[in-house]
């Protein structure tokens, strides 16, 4: 039984994280960028000013949390496993010039989660508890007439947040605990479960008090060793970036223990592991954003583009770069232990070996509280706001299981539920592009906004 559900799971898979996923989501993101002349790149500094400019402050409008809190948890959510193991998994399978293809995933997905999160916030709702609750769910039962394709969305997206958002992030921790400093799984699951029910059981206000002090503090730990290593490694920046440009476009060949890549190769891991690391299009972000208090649908959308600009063009390149610059991806290590080797290679002593390992413990558990409420929204969709508490229970509970389990099948099996989340949430998205531009007009034709950012800007 379960080899059939392996080969059913693997087949699904193929195609949800394979080519037809990929042309989906970066033809979507195209789009996107063309319908809304480029907002990625014209308002971009309207975007930075908004985020960097008022993280104290809220937006003037209906919601539970400041418009900074919500995008904390966003890239809580996002900034996970994926910028370690995954930007070294895309080297390994698609050579150097998958890094270039995974920052075009990034300015494409710039737009995408600007869209998705603008036509969330203007379908957002309170529930019972007077927590506002949006995402593709709600774009789809109030905007478009389709509830039964929310209702498939919001299922997806409960599932798939136990398996990605939750035992794939504690099975990381225990893991990296216990090969850096010998802790047993048992504890970890112990230790994560509490200090994850702490943060989740008060809901999102209790989320967001610790993601806006969590996600800056785990960034600049990461970043700053790797901007170290990058530093002392100076003279070889130039040959990575050649690596990386020479790659996209000829492929790598094979040498040491790297199996040579082709251009598609570098194309499909680099998109694909892009995507998978900023989430753009999957209608995660979307649902916590739409909490947020802000006064426009498309100013709180301003600050997706900043949350895509983080994770994919700052934090994943880092990993990139400091794996070009020690060369070690030609040793046939991949994964999370390639990240680590590097780290260690680039800094003395047990310094390097700390940063990866506390880096990914604290990405993992900022994804596990974020993911936490992605999962109660779907299921207070179906059940009401009653069904939070409940549902905050039980995922401590699969805390535990995560990190002293090897259920490889669910994680596989959320996986891909993680990658189907995109189907209805872009049928969410392209359907409302009128609404989407008509909004965009409206915010931006706006006085108080004109005068601080230019049409050309």
């Amino acid at each position: 039984m379960t080899e059939t559900i392996e080969g059913l799971n693997a087949a699904i898979n193929a195609y949800v994280w394979g080519w037809p996923m990929i042309v989906l989501l970066m033809g979507t993101g195209l789009l996107l960028t063309a319908v809304t002349r480029g907002v990625q790149f014209r308002r971009f500094g309207f975007s930075m000013r908004e985020v960097l400019g008022k993280i104290t402050k809220g937006g003037g409008g209906v919601g539970n949390v400041r418009p900074f809190q919500a995008v904390a948890t966003a890239l809580a959510s996002t900034v996970g496993v994926g910028n370690i193991a995954g930007v070294a998994t895309a080297i390994f399978l698609g050579g150097p010039g998958a890094v270039f293809w995974l920052w075009i995933s990034g300015l494409v997905g710039m737009s995408t989660k600007y869209a998705e999160i603008v036509v969330a916030l203007n379908y957002r709702e309170p529930d019972a508890q007077g927590i506002m609750r949006g995402g593709a769910m709600y774009v789809l039962k109030r905007g478009l007439g389709l509830p039964w394709l929310g209702a498939i969305f919001a299922l997806l997206t409960a599932l798939a947040a136990f398996g990605i958002g939750n035992m794939v992030q504690a099975n990381s921790v225990a893991d990296a605990l216990r090969d850096t400093f010998g802790v047993a799984p048992w504890l970890t699951g112990i230790g994560l479960a509490l200090l994850t029910g702490v943060v989740i059981l008060g809901g999102i206000t209790s989320i967001v008090r610790v993601t806006q002090w969590l996600v800056p503090f785990m960034a600049l730990l990461y970043l700053g060793g790797g901007i170290l290593i990058l530093f002392l490694y100076a003279d070889r920046l130039p040959h990575a970036f050649g690596l990386i440009f020479s790659g996209a476009f000829s492929g790598t060949a094979a040498v040491g223990g790297f199996v040579g890549s082709t251009i598609m190769m570098s194309l499909r891991y680099g998109v694909a592991r892009g995507l998978f690391s900023n989430e753009a299009g999957l209608g995660s972000a979307p649902i916590v954003h739409a909490a947020a208090d802000t006064d426009h649908p498309v100013r709180q959308g301003s600050y997706g583009i900043f949350e895509v600009f983080v994770d994919t063009l700052v934090i994943a390149t880092i990993t990139a770069l400091v794996i070009l610059v020690t060369d070690l991806w030609t040793t046939g290590i991949t994964g999370a232990a390639l990240s680590a080797r590097a780290f260690e290679t680039g800094l003395p002593g047990t310094f390097g070996s700390t940063v990866v390992t506390g880096g990914l413990v604290l990405f993992a558990f900022s994804t596990l509280v974020g993911w936490s409420y992605y999962g109660e929204t779907g299921i207070v969709y179906f059940f009401g706001s009653k069904a939070a508490l409940p549902y905050r229970v039980t995922w401590l509970l699969f805390v535990y299981l995560g990190a002293t389990g090897s259920l490889h099948l669910i994680w596989d099996v959320a996986d891909t539920l993680n990658g189907l989340m995109a189907i209805p949430n872009l049928v969410a998205v392209l359907f409302s592009i009128p609404l989407l531009l008509r909004l965009q007009l409206e915010f931006f034709s706006r006085p108080d906004v004109e005068k601080k950012a230019s049409p050309t800007e």
